[in-house]
């Protein structure tokens, strides 16, 4: 019999025949498990063990009204910063029977109405956006069309537009960098920024801005250099700051990327990091503790993120209650080779 089903394949009605039960129980206990004895969801998962049945998720799927998927947003797959972030999503669903897919908003742009859309046509039953720039015309059609519910913000959001957001603590991330530069002796900081406009510069300016007026630090306006995450806003910052005369001893990134730009050319120009000047970066991405000099930043617990992440959009998809509107992951300051105290006048 156990080679027969081996070679064909095990159906539902040889699972049931195995339990002693039938298929219609079967069904049942895959589906609705709370609705059958322990005894018989044992009997069931033991018949499935010996007889090598496999559920047809499609079928199943279908029968549920579900497309047992979930889609992640993410501006520009190519930035190492997401990949903690995405591996925390992953293991975050690992377990359940949902398809995690990935779509890079920045190099593939969401058409208008494609976000409902995929709710709409049964590819999706949610959606996580690390997209803090999604059009809010999409997300307007998205609760209107009743799905707005099984979308969660990760890291980034669109501000005032009521859906659930998971962030790390950015205010505090910029409060601990001042703190640290401050800790060493500086009184001169500078701070490079994120794009205009985005809620992560906007959280990280005024923690820093906070944290200076709480310690009575200047807060100069040629000192606050706009970038946008990037090495080369890095770059440029390290050019405006090469022609200053009055130079500040530190600097605080609002992202590594720009610190290893701004490292690497004020190095180029004859400034030491951090004989001259120190840097302070923000994220903790995986080569920060390898650069040269590795690189005192603040650490977001990006896989945590992504965990929490799943964890809030999956209960919504089960119906549970989650929690209110904003849920703030700890960072933590990670101090390495390149900060130390400023040089003697």
């Amino acid at each position: 019999m156990k080679s027969r089903i081996t070679q064909r394949g095990a159906t539902i009605l040889d699972v049931a025949r195995a339990a002693h039960v039938s298929t219609a129980t079967v069904s049942r206990a895959l589906s609705a498990p709370d609705k059958v004895s322990e005894r018989t969801r044992e009997a069931v998962l033991d018949a499935i063990r010996a007889t090598g049945y496999r559920v047809n998720q499609a079928a199943r799927n279908l029968r549920m009204q579900r497309a047992g998927a979930v889609l992640i947003l993410v501006p520009n797959l190519g930035k190492p910063f997401y990949s903690g972030i995405l591996a925390g999503i992953s293991d975050g669903f690992a377990g359940t029977d949902y398809a995690v897919l990935i779509t890079d908003t920045e190099n593939n742009p969401l058409q208008e109405g494609a976000l409902a859309g995929y709710f709409l046509d049964g590819r999706i039953d949610g959606a996580i956006s690390l997209d803090g720039a999604l059009p809010r015309a999409a997300l307007a059609q998205c609760e209107a069309e009743g799905v707005g519910e099984r979308i969660v913000f990760l890291c980034e959001w669109v501000e005032d537009a009521g859906f659930p957001i998971i962030a790390a603590d950015n205010a505090e991330g910029a409060r601990l960098a001042i703190r640290h530069l401050h800790a060493l002796g500086h009184r001169k900081i500078a701070h490079v920024t994120g794009p205009e406009g985005n809620v992560l510069t906007a959280a990280r300016r005024h923690g820093m801005l906070a944290e200076r007026a709480r310690l009575g630090l200047p807060a100069r306006e040629d000192w606050i250099i706009r970038g946008d995450f990037s090495l080369e806003s890095g770059h440029e910052a390290a050019a405006r700051i090469l022609a200053m005369e009055d130079r500040p001893t530190a600097v605080f990134c609002s992202a590594d990327m720009v610190a290893f730009g701004l490292i690497a050319a004020l190095q180029a120009g004859g400034v030491s990091v951090p004989g001259d000047i120190s840097v302070v970066g923000f994220d903790d991405i995986e080569m920060s503790g390898s650069f040269v000099p590795a690189l005192t930043t603040i650490r977001q617990d990006r896989p945590r993120l992504g965990r929490r992440a799943a964890e809030v959009l999956l209960g919504r998809l089960r119906g549970r209650g989650t929690p209110g509107p904003e849920v703030l992951i700890p960072v933590e300051l990670v101090v390495r080779a390149s900060t130390a105290p400023p040089p003697s006048p």
